[in-house]
């Protein structure tokens, strides 16, 4: 579980708001349950470092706050719309017995043993994140999904899915999909038998020949073209003359 400094803050002003951020340091607010809502500031260096890590929006954060510990949950970051830096984050007190709606992320494991994805599968993520209910105290912190074994054409559906009794997806009514393993994209051409290509290959020559032939005809045909035309024209050229005698 990771944890996280904070401390007691009680701004009463926009002035003093931006104090708090302007000394390296993130309002926040913690909610849920009986008690009051607890405003606190975190060290946003410290904060950041946590955001980074995996999963920060469905796992449990222990707050310390003036020597007491707290549990918690963070539901929603606000982030600077030009800087991107955090400017306020809101954490849910984790009551024990108390249900909550949360998104889980999924995981899979054992790439290497699916023969799907080693005939050069694709593994096609429908959801990468599933909606639940539960108790605060039972989130998981992920769902996983074993494809040791797996191969082209098979499914994970949330009925797969090995979840404790208390902990139910928001979908109900339906057994949905998680993820498929789905054919290759592009289909490698087989090859073909020698005798079709040595086949191929006599056709191609023979065409060839064809193609020769034709040109040599074409040329020949030319030449006589030529040769007749030049009987016509010096039989024109001796016409001149003639008519002179």
């Amino acid at each position: 579980m990771n944890s996280l400094q904070a401390n007691i803050r009680d701004n009463k002003t926009k002035g003093e708001l931006s104090a708090i951020r302007n000394n390296g340091n993130v309002p926040a607010i913690i909610y849920g349950g009986k008690d009051k809502n607890e405003k606190i500031s975190i060290s946003k260096k410290l904060l950041k470092v946590s955001i980074e890590k995996e999963n920060f929006l469905s796992s449990i954060i222990s707050l310390n706050i003036d020597g007491k510990s707290q549990n918690v949950l963070p539901r929603e970051i606000s982030y600077d719309v030009l800087t991107d830096e955090p400017i306020h984050v809101d954490f849910l007190r984790v009551v024990p017995g108390v249900k909550i709606r949360i998104e889980v992320p999924v995981e899979f494991i054992n790439q290497e043993k699916s023969p799907g994805l080693k005939r050069g599968g694709v593994l096609n993520i429908v959801r990468r994140k599933v909606e639940l209910k539960c108790p605060s105290e039972k989130i998981p912190k992920n769902i996983t999904l074993d494809l040791d074994g797996i191969d082209i054409g098979e499914s994970f559906k949330i009925s797969s899915v090995n979840l404790d009794p208390e902990v139910v997806p928001t979908i109900q009514g339906r057994d949905f999909v998680i993820a498929t393993l789905a054919a290759p994209t592009v289909m490698k051409e087989p090859e073909k038998p020698a005798e079709a290509e040595a086949a191929e290959g006599e056709e191609g020559a023979e065409g060839a020949e064809g193609v020769a032939a034709d040109a040599d005809k074409a040329a020949t045909d030319g030449a006589k073209v030529d040769k007749k035309e030049g009987e016509d024209k010096k039989t024109a050229e001796k016409k001149p003359s003639e008519e002179k005698k």
